[in-house]
């Protein structure tokens, strides 16, 4: 029987015997290289809060570490709201796998922070980029044998795509511009919007032109926008824009900015990468 959830809703689907302490399984339509799409497993540790029967608010930043991969099977979330204030709510998470011997190991830790928003004075100082409308750009295509996380998410690349020839010329800078959504489409919520901060390919790849192993080891996603803009922007194009700032001693940092297609920043991001020679 075929099932009627959203793949992602299938890969978030948590259930729980007691508050705090969750019980999911990896979704082989996100797997990776050598496990889940990072960021389908930060969407996890964010469904884990967003469930939680005694959350505050909405999402405010999440920061996931990633210790070790995920292997395919089931696993336990952990999430505990360690202070509460009066408009802000603090979050330790983990995951947790049992070994080869049976022994429960963390894979991921990660904070959040959630919180009730209020009507304030409101500016923006990085506005969206003038750029082409979604339907002005085509579908990136996949190769055969493509992951099959790349198959849950529909892509169209501006600029700054992947290398035409793998040749290790050295680029000049590593910005990257598209337009995003799930695939299926499916309203934007905030899980998915922590899923799509972690769509591009590692910077290292564009600014080498060598693809060299790479992974992100911890991430952090910053919402700005509130449950009711998510709900504006509906099944609609998000626009992504990313660019490395650093790459030295095996590791670089990558910034990104979401917006949707009415130009409001809805997220931003920022991780530190691994990268082997």
């Amino acid at each position: 029987m075929t099932s009627s959830l959203h793949p992602l809703d299938e890969a978030l689907a948590l259930t729980s015997s007691s508050p705090g302490a969750y019980t999911g399984q990896t979704h082989p339509g996100y797997w990776n290289m050598v496990g889940p799409f990072g960021g389908v497993t930060a969407a996890t540790l964010l469904q884990a809060v967003m469930q939680h029967p005694d959350r505050l608010g909405d999402p405010l930043s999440l920061t996931v570490n990633y210790a070790g991969a995920l292997t395919a099977g089931p696993f336990t979330v952990q999430a505990t709201p360690v202070r509460t204030n009066r408009s802000t709510q603090h979050w330790t998470l983990s995951i947790l796998q049992a070994d080869a011997d049976g022994a429960p190991v963390v894979t991921t830790t990660a904070t959040a922070v959630t919180a009730v928003r209020r009507d304030t004075w409101s500016a923006g100082d990085v506005p969206m980029p003038t750029v082409p409308a979604p339907a002005d750009c085509a579908i990136r295509p996949l190769e055969a044998g493509a992951m099959a996380w790349l198959h849950r998410y529909e892509m169209r690349p501006i600029s700054g795509g992947l290398p035409a020839q793998w040749n290790g010329q050295l680029g000049d800078h590593s910005l990257s511009q598209l337009w995003m959504r799930d695939a299926p489409a499916r309203p934007l919520d905030f899980c998915a919007l922590a899923a799509l901060a972690d769509l591009f390919f590692p910077r290292v790849w564009l600014r080498r032109a060598h693809l060299v192993p790479a992974g992100t080891v911890s991430i952090t996603v910053y919402f700005h926008a509130s449950s009711e803009q998510l709900a504006q922007t509906g099944t609609g194009y998000l626009l992504g824009q990313a660019r490395g700032q650093e790459f030295r001693h095996g590791f670089f940092d990558q910034t990104v900015q979401l917006w949707n297609e009415a130009g409001t920043m809805l997220a931003t991001s920022h991780q530190i990468v691994y990268y082997k020679e």
